[in-house]
């Protein structure tokens, strides 16, 4: 389905590298359209919008740029000839300040030095665009968290002149707030004649924002078609390349236009609600400004979410109860043992604590490593006889693993950098699956998984939750934890402000409960 008045055209693209991941792909943008690039992880959609953004070369095939051979040979070029990428996973430079990153590239200068002035006054204009107008501009980005750096890429992008713009998983990290401002820009700039290729998991999003969609799967062009034309059914029907019915054994693909059902976990219960039911305890725990005096309790097989706006403290909080950073005080318990801090994530891994960070690539993996030693690092000595490792043993473990989460991959020995992001993050749980942990600590488990993948995720952790395994769910999407969670805990400016249980899940007392430690401009309070 081709449109007149193309700005892209892209002719029967391949690229190979030891496999094919782009079969001869077309691929059409029209003149200020919104179009969604969708499929499953591994399907080629960031392959082809890397091609495109001139990241790295095409095996064969054309494309054209308004009418015009467009080939870029990196980056740069593309950028000359008006195409911009904001990829999915983040490439801020951790030392240098946000105003630095914003314009690394395009500093400004006066006499030979850098006209710091002008440069916060661009930097200003820009973080404004993503609604953080009033954030401090010399702060390193090392010390923000994964959302924060996210809406600084986009702003980085949003500032340049652009005939092409293409956003990978743009509001993985971003609250619902931050999307719909991210939305309005991007609206206004479709009115303004600028393409956009817009790539997510999230149908919902695609449905509110996009004019078409090009559906990929397994590196192969499916189909383009209107988003008003195609139901949410049909789209992961085209994704999956099934059109079946799922199986009554199965849980069934949620269509995104009906509201979402929950799946109670199946808690294990004693006649008594007494200690014997605490997975975690903690108590009055501070890690700096962004975890103060934090108290909760989580229960055998109970699922609780945590939400709160960026900055909230949920991944920090994460952070000091495994140890990862050390907590100043404060206690955490993990079932009748005695209460204490972990001064290192050894020590919580002995306990019986697993962490899936946000970042898996930074926290997570051994990226050149295969995917075989990154699922049984954590786990050595129980393949270990006197003094060496079962190479049999490891196989025949990882291959099982490995098929229980779904990681699509050639074999087990191929490194995990040449995975999708999806698959990636399968590796990190199928690490910790192997530790069988009694407490589980996800955070952002499902950033950037396609909807299948999500589905075998969110049934993992069904799993272990009946198991009586204790299961904590950091996310940005409030409405996964709404669906997921048997309860949820709102974090707001480094406090624990509310709990709420599943029946008094409300929409708008989460959000007043996040908001409620800040003052109008957004400051903490005191």
């Amino acid at each position: 389905m081709r449109l007149g008045n193309n700005r892209l055209e892209v002719t029967r693209v391949s690229k190979a590298y030891a496999t094919k991941v782009l079969d001869e792909v077309s691929f059409d943008l029209a003149a200020g359209e919104i179009h969604a690039l969708i499929g499953a992880n591994g399907a080629g959609k960031s392959t082809l919008s890397r091609i495109i953004a001139g990241l790295i070369p095409a095996t064969s095939g054309q494309m054209e740029l308004d009418g015009k051979v467009y080939a870029p040979k990196n980056k740069a070029d593309a950028e000359r000839a008006g195409v911009q990428i904001v990829q999915q996973e983040l490439n801020l430079i951790g030392s240098l300040t946000i105003a630095e990153n914003l314009f690394f590239n395009r500093l400004p200068h006066r006499f030979g030095f850098i006209d710091r002035r002008r440069l916060h006054e661009l930097a200003k204009q820009a973080m404004q665009t993503v609604g953080l107008g009033e954030i401090s501009l010399d702060m390193q980005t090392e010390s923000l968290g994964v959302g924060v750096r996210q809406l600084i890429e986009i702003a980085s992008a949003l500032s340049r002149d652009c005939r092409v713009l293409i956003l990978d998983e743009p509001t993985a990290a971003l609250t619902n707030q931050e999307a719909d401002l991210l939305f309005e820009r991007l609206r206004q700039m479709r009115t303004n004649g600028i393409s956009m290729i817009y790539i997510s998991h999230r149908l919902d999003e695609i449905r509110k924002l996009c004019d078409r969609l090009t559906v990929l799967r397994d590196g192969k062009f499916v189909c383009t078609a209107k988003v008003a034309e195609t139901p949410t059914a049909q789209m992961i029907a085209m994704m999956s390349g099934d059109s079946k019915k799922p199986r009554a054994d199965t849980e069934p693909a949620a269509d995104l236009n009906t509201p979402a059902t929950f799946v109670p976990s199946r808690r294990i219960s004693n006649d008594n609600d007494n200690d014997n039911d605490v997975a975690l305890r903690v108590s009055k725990l501070c890690r700096g400004p962004l975890v103060r005096d934090v108290s909760f309790e989580l229960k055998r097989g109970q699922r609780l979410g945590i939400t709160g706006l960026n900055g909230s403290g949920r991944s920090e909080l994460l952070r000091a109860i495994f140890g990862a950073d050390q907590a100043e005080s404060g206690e955490v318990q993990i079932a009748n043992s005695t209460g204490r801090r972990f001064s290192h994530p050894q020590q919580a891994v002995r306990a019986g604590v697993a962490l899936v960070t946000e970042d898996r690539k930074l926290d997570g993996l051994l990226l050149p490593l295969p995917i075989m030693s990154n699922v049984t690092i954590a786990s050595l000595s129980r393949f270990a006889t006197i003094g060496f490792i079962s190479r049999l043993g490891e196989h025949t473990t990882t291959a099982d693993l490995v098929g229980k989460v779904a990681a699509k991959c050639d074999s087990i020995e191929q490194p995990v950098d040449q995975l999708s992001g999806g698959n990636q993050q399968k590796v990190v749980l199928a690490k910790w699956l192997l530790r069988d942990p009694d407490v589980l600590l996800l955070d952002e488990p499902t950033r950037g998984i396609d909807v299948d993948a999500r589905q075998r995720i969110h049934g993992l952790i069904r799993e272990l939750a009946a198991r009586g395994k204790g299961v904590v769910i950091v996310s940005s999407d409030l409405d996964e934890l709404l669906e997921h969670c048997d309860s949820i805990a709102v974090m707001s400016a480094g406090k624990m402000v509310a709990t709420f249980n599943r029946d008094q899940f409300s929409l708008s007392d989460i959000m007043a409960a996040s908001f409620s430690q800040y003052h109008v401009q957004g400051a903490p309070q005191s």
